[in-house]
């Protein structure tokens, strides 16, 4: 019951702040249900839960898709499996994620700051690839979308924006790792059976954190993803040293 009660919790959590900034979700949920679940048992979990909400938030923003934005940064996601699996066999995955974490810093601090001028400047093409490929290989290696939330932020205008753009992002790559899931065997009848007690839970959250996104400056909303992702940053810096 104690366990159930945790999985609650994390989902109302992780799909509230879902609902608001478009993000973060998965940081969230592993972070809470880690007092006492494994990892294992949340991952197939979480991108079940993951993929309705992904769907919505892409169609509800759909008028703000641009092609020209989502479609290399879903190449690279994809395309960061290939060298996500290389390191995943050679690295020391726990020096990886503190490196990662403290890159995400970095780019939160950096786009708070941007914040405070008027003028945006977006970065070179060169840069944005490079930021393009780690992030792809991050979210493809950990299937933690930090990273790649700081680089669709830099490339998109509004909330609304980067809310469609980075939907489209996740739900491609949650596709493909739903197929890789069920021919591997991670998506288990306990994991289906978790999804299906959750998915209220879910979409009581999604629609509140939604619903008080509509209602909230758009430069808030903004400050907010980058605190989060400042957060995040730190979350994984920590958890990894040592």
């Amino acid at each position: 019951m104690n366990e159930y009660i945790l999985w609650i919790v994390a989902t109302l959590a992780a799909f509230f702040i879902k609902g608001l900034c478009g993000f973060a979700n998965t940081l969230v949920l592993t972070s809470i249900l880690g007092f006492g679940v494994a990892n294992v048992d949340i991952s197939p979990v979480e991108l079940i839960l993951g993929y309705p909400p992904n769907l919505i938030q892409t169609w509800k923003f759909r008028k703000h898709l641009k092609p020209r934005l989502c479609l290399p940064v879903i190449v690279l996601v994809l395309a960061g499996s290939i060298p996500g699996a290389i390191l995943l066999k050679n690295a020391d995955i726990r020096v990886l994620k503190a490196f990662f974490g403290a890159v995400i810093i970095f780019i939160g601090i950096e786009m708070l700051v941007r914040e405070h001028y008027s003028q945006k400047k977006k970065g070179s093409k060169a840069l944005m690839f490079v930021i393009g490929l780690v992030s792809g290989i991050l979210c493809g290696l950990f299937g933690v979308g930090a990273l790649l939330a700081a680089y669709v932020g830099r490339i998109t205008d509004t909330s609304e924006e980067f809310k469609a753009n980075i939907g489209a992002v996740f739900l491609a790559e949650n596709t493909v790792r739903l197929v890789l899931y069920s021919v591997l065997g991670v998506i288990t009848p306990d994991s289906l059976k978790h999804t299906v007690l959750l998915i209220p839970v879910m979409l009581i959250a999604l629609f509140a954190g939604m619903k008080s996104a509509s209602v909230m400056n758009e430069k808030l909303i903004k400050k907010l993803v980058i605190i989060l992702l400042i957060i995040s940053g730190v979350v994984l810096l920590v958890r990894n040293l040592g």
